[in-house]
């Protein structure tokens, strides 16, 4: 997998990036963040977050021979520098990747397929099935997997699954369960960038466009509030009042003729 180290600075360092980068890379950026004033107060923070990719010791004792030690485990010691008066040594080394339960969201995506299948092959030779779901969930995040389980002598047959899967890229890892064979394919899933809203000056101009129409609508309104607004109050007196009157003669019609029904 590709490594963008080279962008990395102590600040923009998280639990997911921090794989990226070496041993000797935690000494170069904590070296390019000394003259920042607040490192100090984040100490604590940035160690939490390589501790989270690397096994790391303080040096209590700083002598040749105890060095030694810690060199011979496979640790790079250096200085990790607070202030002129605080200058402690560290012990740092690499997580290794050995069994799946080492295996994280935060580090599936910085191995290889051939580094997976050593590890799913480490695992006791159970095959995929073997895996919990929870692991199943992590690798497949990071990578396409697929499986086939045939007869030894079906396996690598001319044209088959085989043959398409290595010829697509995928690496393969063979599990012998008796006369039958379990093949697990592995191949890296390309990275894939949310995409941004953008905002552009048009954008605005088309708002600003719609506002002005709405306030145009809202000045058509009152406009015709206003035209409504002239009218003859003693015309509008007028018809209500015959209305009410010939709606109370109807009334009355109706009323007698439900009587006269109601005796018979």
């Amino acid at each position: 997998m590709k490594q963008q180290k080279k962008n990395l600075t102590l600040k923009t360092l998280n639990k997911g990036n921090v794989w990226e980068i070496q041993e000797s890379d935690v000494f170069r950026l904590w070296e390019a963040a000394e003259k920042e004033p607040d490192l100090k107060d984040n100490m604590r923070h940035y160690i939490d977050i390589f501790k989270s990719a690397f096994e790391m010791e303080e040096v209590k004792v700083d002598k040749a021979e105890v060095i030694k030690k810690y060199e011979a485990r496979g640790f790079q010691v250096g200085t990790l520098r607070i202030d002129e008066n605080n200058k402690p040594k560290w012990a740092v080394k690499k997580k290794p990747i050995l069994r799946v339960t080492d295996l994280t969201y935060e580090n599936i995506r910085h191995i290889t397929a051939g580094k997976l299948l050593e590890v799913i092959d480490r695992n006791f030779g159970g095959g995929w099935d073997s895996l919990s779901q929870s692991i199943k969930d992590i690798i497949e995040s990071g990578f396409d997997i697929s499986t086939t389980t045939l007869p030894q002598n079906r396996l690598h047959k001319a044209g088959g699954m085989y043959e398409k899967k290595v010829a697509n890229g995928f690496e393969v890892l063979e599990i012998e369960k008796g006369t039958w064979v379990e093949a697990i394919f592995a191949k890296e899933k390309p990275e894939i960038e949310k995409p941004r809203m953008k905002f552009s000056f048009d954008d605005e101009s088309d708002n600003e466009d719609n506002d002005e129409e709405y306030l145009d609508r809202d000045d058509n309104y009152a406009e015709e509030d206003d035209d409504n607004e002239d009218f003859d109050e003693d015309k509008l007196t007028e018809e209500s009042y015959r209305t009410t009157y010939d709606a109370e003669d109807n009334l009355d019609l109706e009323a007698s003729e439900v009587s006269d029904d109601d005796e018979y």
